[in-house]
Order: C-alpha cells, then sequence, then structure tokens
C-alpha cells in the first residue's frame, strides 16, 4: 500500500544537528582594560607545555558552547556555573587542579603549590566573558601542570564539557570530532560500502550484505577481506580498517577477497555511496509478521513501511497482525518516532514536546490513513526501550492501537538536540520533555505495558509465571470462545497449552495468572498517568509494579505477542486494558 509523503511539521530531532544562536566571539584583541588570570605563588614558567594551545579558538569552542547551553537547556542555566564546573573538570586531567570562587568576587585555579590563576569573576550569563576566563585559566595552568600540559585541546574540551554538561543530567553530553562524526555517520549515513563484518585472524568476516547497497551483488556472507587498496589490514586497528572502508561518496576502493571455493584471491572494485545503517528486519511466523526496530534513523519509518508490505506480499490474506519488536532499542530521531506512530495511527495526537525555548514546544498529530488497514498490533518492550522507542509505544498504546507486552520501558523521556561545535564535535543538550497523547511525562516514568511479563521465569518454563499488579483477568467476549470455569478464554491457538509446547505452556500460565487483579487496571493506569513529573518517589514507586528488566530474545514475550494477534477475543481484551481508560480521559 502507497502513502504519501509525510507531512507534519517538524522541529526538532532528538539528536538533530543544530547551530547554536550565539555568535562567535570576534577576533579582535582583548578591549582595554579587560581584566585577565592573575598569577600568583607558583612561577610562570615551570613546565614547558608539549603541546601548543590554541588560545584563542579555544576561547571560540567555549563561547559557542556556553551560549547554546544557556540558551537552549531546558532548564534555566547560568554561564558562570557551566564555566566553574567546567573548570572543574580539569581535575579529571590532574586532580591536584582546584576551581572556585572567592568571598570577594573573584574565580580562582589553584594547586597545593598555590593560587595558578585568579580574577574577577565575569557577570553570571556573560557568556562570552566566562569562555575567555577559561580559557586563559587553561593556558596558565598549563605552564605550571605536567598533565594538562601534556594533553591535547580536544582533551581539554572533554574535560570541561563533560563536568559541564554532567552538571545538568544525565543525558546532556559532548563528543569529540572523531566521536562526533561516527554519531552523524550513524544518523544520517555515510559514503561506504554497506556491510556488517568482524574481525578474523586473516582479515575482514563479512557477516552481512546490505540491500541495494555498493556491495550489493559483489560481495557475500562469508567472504574474507584481506586488503584495501593492496594494504594488508592484519594488524591494523579496527578505526584504521573503518576510516579504509569508508569514503567521499562516488570514490573507488578495491578489495582483495579470499572467497569460500575459490582458491586465488578475488580483486573487487566497488564505488562508495551513501549507506545508512540498517534499523529495521521482518520476520514471518506463521500468519503474523514480527518487524524488529534496532534503533531510528532516518530511513526507519520508509524502512518499517517496507517491511509492512513485504508481509503482505509473503502472506498475503493470511496475515493475521503486525508484532513490533522495540526490546533493547535505545531511541534515535524523534522525526522517525513520530513518522512510525504516524503509519499505523488514523487521527488523533502522537506527542507533544515542552521546554524553555520557544520551539520546543510543539505538538505532533496523525494524519488520514493506516497502513496496517486496522490489523492487530502488539508492540513488545523491555527495560531498555528508550527515548523514540517509548514515544512510538505510548502513542499506539494510549491510541487504542496496540497492545504493549514486556516490562517497564527505561523511561527517558526528554528531547536531545544536537550542537555542533567550531571544532567539529558536538553536544547532546535536553532541551524538552515529551508527553503521550494522554497527556502524561514519560520522564522517570516510561511506559507500562498493558500484559507484564517482568515476573515471569523466563528459563525452563518450570516455574508458574506470577504477574505484575498491573495485570487482568481474562474475560470471554462475545461467546467467540469458551468460558472455563474460572472465567478464562481457553487456548484456541494449537501452539498454547500442550504437554509437548513448554513455551505455549508458559504463556498459558501467564494469561491465566492474571484473574485476581481485574478490577486494579484502572486505579493503576489512572495513577501511572496522573502522577506528576515532581512526584519523582511515587513515579519510582509505580515502576516497582512492573519492574524494568532487560528482556531482548524473550520468547515468551514474543510468543505472547503472536497468539494475542492471532486470537481475536484474546487481543480485544487485552487492547481495553488501557485504550478504554485513555479514550474516557480524553
Amino acid at each position: 500500500m502507497s502513502r504519501p509523503a509525510y507531512g507534519l511539521h517538524r522541529a526538532v530531532l532528538l539528536v538533530a544537528a543544530l547551530t547554536a544562536a550565539a555568535c562567535a566571539p570576534s577576533e579582535g584583541p582583548r578591549p582595554a582594560g579587560a581584566a585577565g588570570p592573575v598569577s600568583a605563588a607558583i612561577p610562570a614558567a615551570s613546565v614547558r607545555p608539549a603541546i601548543a594551545f590554541p588560545n584563542h579558538d579555544a576561547e571560540r569552542v567555549f563561547a559557542y558552547g556556553f551560549s547554546a547551553i544557556t540558551g537552549r537547556y531546558i532548564n534555566d542555566v547560568s554561564a558562570r556555573d557551566l564555566a566553574l564546573e567546567g573548570l572543574r573538570g580539569l581535575g579529571g586531567i590532574d586532580p591536584a587542579l582546584i576551581a572556585d570562587t572567592t568571598a570577594d568576587g573573584r574565580v580562582e585555579l589553584r594547586t597545593t603549590g598555590g593560587v595558578v590563576a585568579s580574577l574577577p569573576a565575569p557577570a553570571n550569563d556573560d557568556a562570552r566573558a566566562w569562555a575567555r576566563a577559561v580559557a586563559d585559566m587553561v593556558a596558565d595552568a598549563r605552564r605550571v601542570s605536567p598533565p594538562l600540559a601534556a594533553a591535547d585541546t580536544e582533551a581539554v574540551y572533554e574535560a570541561v564539557f563533560d563536568a559541564a554538561l554532567g552538571s545538568l543530567d544525565m543525558f546532556s553530553r559532548y563528543a569529540g570530532a572523531e566521536e562526533a562524526r561516527d554519531h552523524r555517520a550513524n544518523r544520517n549515513g555515510f559514503g561506504g560500502i554497506g556491510i556488517r563484518y568482524v574481525r578474523g585472524k586473516t582479515g575482514l568476516e563479512v557477516r552481512d550484505v546490505f540491500d541495494e547497497a555498493p556491495s550489493s551483488g559483489l560481495l557475500f556472507i562469508d567472504d574474507v577481506i584481506t586488503a584495501v587498496n593492496g594494504i594488508d589490514l592484519g594488524g591494523l586497528e579496527t578505526t584504521q580498517v573503518k576510516k579504509m572502508l569508508r569514503g567521499p561518496i562516488d570514490s573507488t576502493l578495491t578489495l582483495t577477497v579470499s572467497r569460500p571455493g575459490i582458491a586465488q584471491p578475488v580483486r573487487v572494485p566497488i564505488r562508495r555511496d551513501l549507506v545508512v545503517p540498517r534499523t529495521v528486519t521482518l520476520a514471518t511466523e506463521g500468519d503474523s509478521a514480527i518487524i524488529r526496530i534496532s534503533s531510528f534513523n532516518q530511513r526507519t519509518a520508509e524502512s518499517v513501511q517496507k517491511a509492512v508490505a513485504q508481509a503482505r506480499a509473503e502472506l498475503g490474506p493470511n496475515l493475521r497482525g503486525l508484532v513490533l519488536d522495540l526490546r533493547g532499542n535505545p531511541g534515535g530521531l524523534l522525526d522517525q518516532a513520530v513518522e512510525v506512530s504516524d503509519l499505523f495511527i488514523d487521527h488523533g495526537p502522537i506527542l507533544s514536546t515542552r521546554g524553555r525555548h520557544p520551539e520546543s514546544r510543539q505538538y505532533y498529530n496523525a494524519r488520514h490513513g493506516d497502513i496496517a488497514a486496522g490489523l492487530p498490533m502488539v508492540v513488545l518492550v523491555d527495560g531498555r526501550s528508550a527515548s523514540s522507542a517509548e514515544i512510538v509505544s505510548a502513542a499506539l498504546q494510549d491510541q487504542g492501537r496496540a497492545v504493549v507486552v514486556g516490562t517497564t520501558s527505561y523511561g527517558k523521556g526528554t528531547v536531545q538536540t544536537v550542537v555542533r561545535l567550531p571544532n567539529d564535535g558536538e553536544m547532546t543538550l535536553t532541551w524538552s520533555r515529551f508527553h503521550s497523547p494522554s497527556g502524561y511525562a514519560l520522564h522517570g516514568l516510561g511506559v507500562m505495558p498493558s500484559l507484564c511479563t517482568a515476573y515471569g521465569n523466563t528459563g525452563d518454563g518450570s516455574d508458574t509465571v506470577a504477574l505484575a499488579d498491573a495485570s487482568a483477568a481474562l474475560m470471554a467476549e462475545e461467546g467467540e470462545t469458551d468460558a472455563s470455569e474460572g472465567g478464562f478464554i481457553n487456548a484456541t491457538h494449537t501452539d498454547a497449552a500442550t504437554d509437548g509446547n513448554d513455551l505455549g505452556r508458559r504463556v498459558e500460565q501467564l494469561l491465566r495468572a492474571q484473574a485476581d487483579v481485574d478490577a486494579m487496571v484502572p486505579t493503576q493506569y489512572a495513577q501511572w498517568r496522573s502522577t506528576p513529573l515532581e512526584d519523582t518517589e511515587g513515579r519510582r514507586k509505580l515502576r516497582t509494579n512492573c519492574p524494568p528488566k532487560s528482556h531482548a530474545g524473550n520468547e515468551v514475550d514474543l510468543a505472547l505477542g503472536e497468539r494475542l494477534v492471532r486470537e481475536p477475543a484474546l487481543y480485544r481484551w487485552a487492547l481495553g486494558l488501557t485504550a478504554d481508560h485513555v479514550t474516557a480521559r480524553r
């Protein structure tokens, strides 16, 4: 089924590259009368720095970073606090360095031997002045600190920004130039050949060749790449090999390949092209389709749409439903999470984001159309499902479009914007929180599954599965299935509760364990969606009802999801556990 191009207004990506609003410092001389560092107690030339420090460039990088943080961070923060934390971060390079303020309004950097630098503290919000102060104090400290003198400029940036951002929250962070290039490649793609490989004794062993990639039809699984452009790969570091395989789009390289069944090495010329890492895989099991999303990059929504189309082509009218596996998914691009949700939601809200900066306050609504045409859907989550994965699962759950199965998710409900710095590094900066369609903030709470498997024995299946209080009784519906004496829907799938099928028996045990807590579900979900963001203890206690756990590869989760999409009455009951309550709120 074709679908029109996505047309929602896009504002901010979880990891969208943005430029800071502040201008870079001017390159002119310092104004007359500006106070610079004053050295004291320690001779100014005690140590000759091994690496020259680019004071002016550092000032520019610090000013750009401090201005971006003070302008965009989700909470109000001063340039003074950032700079002081950054100076304290130098202790990570030389523990003898200590930064602090004095009673007479000065900022000092000192060691056990005395004061290294001292100057009047600039105005709290003067990012440029504080950036100059940090750069000058670093330059002075390098004259007396051997560890700092030996550190390269990138190590200094890392120490300062790690400390400054680390004082804000656990998701704001700094990446140096090389790491940042890798991050951008994972988000947006890179010039490469499109393979996955592992290091072997004689070279790179090809484990996967991407569809429609430059290497498709030229390289094959179990090929061993022994040389690139005539350079033997033996003994090279992984980073060196990666740099050799990647390069400008349309550039060429020649691989030397050892191929099973061929005695002599094969020379394979390949032209590099844009490669976006694969994030979506499809497996069909019987009459259901399992779509696994490992993360969210710029092609994830397109790949999900193709996976659904492929499942329809393979199964035709026998396709009973979809299982969307988001277990272990750490997140990624916000707009892709919105697009994936919009593929299956016919109308209504998907997400809202709220922050201090005006551009951080956005609302996203679904467009008409559901590529699955209303087929039953189950979303699998676990304690490592975070961020964009939580956006999708919360939206589908709140809109009554899918049953969520697994454990409580991670609870990362904040949006990060990426600020590219003049040194080619980048800051990932928290600038808003996102809220589900029903209005609750996911941060520190996460998504609560409709059916919790956190307490189940997922080993040999010998123990009876016990569920969290969030579980509910299994009820017979409309006479489509027979009701047992306990009020359960009897298993109708042939793989369910049989002596010869341990997995089916464990799923049946899980479903039957819910009989005594049916009345608790509305209260449980009302609390989940109404406990305010400020009530951190209340949110923590709610999460213990279905504790977040790592369930990647858990067979019970997947078997339960497949059974739900195959049995209409069971699916409608599970969907109603949360959908009816949310509909009432709206």
